[in-house]
């Protein structure tokens, strides 16, 4: 197969081929051998429901322009929207590949720790009674099973299950087709009695095959097999003009529309028999736009994030233990501990229920007077929800800022926002035109006849759920500048046709490309006058072109720019004349690296942010960021010492070059594994 060009121009890689590569990093990491067995499984899930959400949204995208009867070109940065697509499904039919090859090796690795992964053609007589009457009592009752005929309109398949597309040979040589979908109540992979120490599962797929005979017994078939399918569905809302509707309404009639989106990925099993192939893509009109992708036995792999551990902890990563933060406590008041002086927060590696803390006390503290705080993601059980609702019970005048719109999100912020409805606080909705995606809290405490404020601002949701895998900061202030910024922001989400001016905060989408560019400039100047001139930025990712234009510039000037990316990087880097001072290095590892730190030089007097925000055209124009200043010694030497643990990485770190092959780090130095490194980093901390 022929290596596509992934390169737009000789100044920008394409971005969605720039993700998609970041997706091979997390396969690299289901191939690494290095990597816990159980882990590598999951891994392999995570891929597939990346690559999920890839089709549903990115690809879409770039299908709608085709279908507009566009190039897309300027859109795409130089590549016609019809061609990307194509490139799109060589790249992915290519990682598909590669992934049925790592199941394969992994599942022999499985056998030799005595688990094995038995299909339908394995089962033994005691097996086959466990299983008849496991389909009998938990999953032919949960059973959809569809029988088609030319009168019959195939429902829109859902593109968060899986499908049996079943062929009956009849008498006559007549065919008779069916659908089953698996259904999603049932768990994937069923454990069957241990023999000894031997561990079988075998995946209800095959206990579906199994009893085929069972689901269609009222025919009579000379031959019966099923082959799956799978469908990926546009998963951008469409939002209804209807002005009677409220706000949550729209959002929640979207959420059940996208169900029923245009299909634009359509995968099946390679070894389905061509007629059966040839129907079913009939009947969903799947046409040349989409993605056809042949792919292996089983779909759906993001299931294998779920794959049962089997008791086996030796194949797990180790559970670490999320340390307390020196000087806050989870008994004394926090309020009295941030009043003395700033505090970071670094989850997972820090415990994030001092963010829980806060709240709590907040709601129950007859001082606290306001609590204002922007939601993104909420956890399905969310203890922040829950604090936030105490206090409005408590009589606290409760603002949240809540963003219906955060993708494959909405229906649990809905379901929360109804809630903190009826107990009266006051919910807004975003900026018209704009996500609220920054993280920000600020409380109002009587502290004599005066208000002081209190608050916290972070990189990451105020998600218990991703704090336990998410690597992020937050920052604990009392610090009336940074506070009365921050409350400035809640008031441009009230008043959003003034413009506010921010001292301390940098904030989209008004002025965090302008305030940066000066940042920048600073360090140029510094070079042109003789002084070191130094960028180190983290994020997820980076594809703003004017961004990306103004770190080429400061490279051509000879300021020496380190970047961690985590996903997205549209930068080429080390091109002589563009971007030879420019290094980038991506970490993918047992946690998902999501935290932005922005560090300039300053001539050795380093200005360090945290910020909200990646380098991509929605954060800085389109949605309400903050980035925010650390005035306290003590966390900007911890900010920049966690960034040097992850920048040295050479053991997970891969390099981002214009071949984006995903090359790991390879030095002579001693081998530091950089989330491994960042708990010790903490731990010796609190021992010292």
């Amino acid at each position: 197969m022929a290596k596509p060009d992934i390169s737009t121009n000789n100044s920008y890689i394409n971005r969605e081929i720039s993700w998609l590569q970041f997706n091979a990093r997390v396969l690299q990491e289901a191939e690494d051998e290095s990597v816990p067995l159980i882990e590598r499984l999951r891994f392999l899930g995570i891929f597939s429901n990346n690559l999920d959400e890839f089709f549903k949204v990115r690809y879409a995208t770039v299908k709608r322009i085709v279908e507009a009867g566009k190039g897309g070109k300027s859109e795409l940065g130089g590549i016609k929207a019809k061609e990307l697509l194509e490139i799109i499904t060589q790249i992915v039919i290519k990682q598909q590949s590669e992934s049925v090859e790592i199941l394969k090796n992994i599942d022999k690795k499985l056998k030799e720790e005595n688990i094995y992964i038995i299909d339908e053609t394995q089962i033994d007589d005691e097996q086959s009674e466990f299983i008849k009457q496991y389909f009998f009592k938990i999953v032919s009752p949960a059973l959809v099973t569809i029988i088609l005929n030319d009168l019959v309109v195939l429902p829109n398949l859902k593109d968060t299950a899986a499908y049996l597309a079943v062929r009956m040979l009849m008498s006559g040589d007549t065919k008779q087709f069916a659908l089953i979908e698996i259904p999603k109540s049932v768990d994937r992979f069923v454990e069957l009695p241990k023999k000894g120490d031997k561990n079988y599962i075998i995946m209800v797929d095959d206990v579906l095959r199994y009893c085929l005979g069972d689901i269609f017994n009222i025919f009579e078939y000379k031959a019966i097999s099923a082959h799956m399918i799978k469908i990926t569905r546009d998963g951008e809302l469409d939002f209804e003009s209807d002005l009677s509707k409220s706000f949550i309404e729209k959002i929640s009639d979207s959420v059940k529309h996208r169900k029923i989106g245009e299909a634009v990925r359509f995968v099946y099993d390679k070894t389905i028999h061509g007629e059966t192939l040839r129907y079913f893509m009939s009947k969903m009109g799947i046409d040349d736009t989409d993605s056809i992708i042949p792919g292996g036995r089983y779909h759906n792999k993001r299931d294998y994030m779920g794959f049962p551990s089997l008791g086996r902890t030796d194949l797990l990563y180790d559970k670490i233990e999320a340390l307390p933060v020196k000087g806050l406590s989870m008994q004394d008041s926090i309020f009295n501990a941030i009043s003395e002086k700033d505090y970071l927060v670094h989850a997972p590696y820090q415990t994030f229920s001092y963010i829980v803390k806060f709240l709590r006390e907040a709601a129950l503290d007859p001082k606290v007077k306001t609590i204002k705080i922007t939601i993104y993601r909420l956890a399905e059980i969310s203890h922040v929800a829950s604090s936030l609702i105490n206090a409005a019970v408590n009589g606290k005048t409760v603002t949240v800022s809540i963003e219906l719109r955060a993708r494959f999100d909405e229906q649990a912020n809905i379901d929360y926002a109804q809630q903190m409805k009826e107990e009266g606080i006051n919910l807004i909705f975003g900026v018209t035109g704009l996500k609220v995606h920054s993280k920000m809290c600020v409380v109002e405490r009587e502290e004599g006849k005066k208000l002081k404020r209190y608050g916290f601002i972070s990189t990451g949701n105020f998600n218990e759920s991703t704090a336990k895998i998410y690597t992020d900061y937050t920052l604990f202030t009392s610090n009336k500048r940074i506070l009365k910024d921050v409350n400035q922001v809640f008031n441009f989400f009230e008043t959003n046709y003034r413009v506010y001016r921010y001292k301390h905060l940098l904030v989209s989408p008004h002025f965090t490309k302008s305030s940066v560019f000066k940042l920048m400039d600073s360090e140029i100047r510094n070079v042109k006058e003789g002084r070191e001139g130094l960028i180190r930025l983290k994020m997820n990712s980076i594809s703003s072109y004017p961004m990306i234009d103004k770190l080429y510039e400061a490279s051509r000037a000879g300021v020496k720019i380190q970047m961690i990316v985590r996903g997205i990087c549209c930068l080429i880097p080390g091109i002589k004349g563009m971007s030879e001072n420019i290094e980038v290095i991506s970490v993918v590892d047992k946690f998902l690296e999501h935290s932005r730190v922005y560090v300039f030089g300053n001539n050795g007097d380093a200005k360090v942010y945290i910020s909200s925000a990646d380098w991509m055209t929605r954060n800085i124009e389109n949605r309400v960021e903050v980035s925010c200043p650390i005035y306290d010694e003590d966390i900007k030497k911890e900010i920049i010492d966690t960034f040097n643990i992850s920048w040295n990485d050479n053991v997970k770190a891969r390099i981002l070059n214009d071949s984006q092959e995903n090359q790991y780090l390879v030095n002579d130095k001693p081998k530091l594994r950089s989330q491994f490194a960042i708990y010790d980093y903490y731990l010796n901390k609190l021992e010292n």
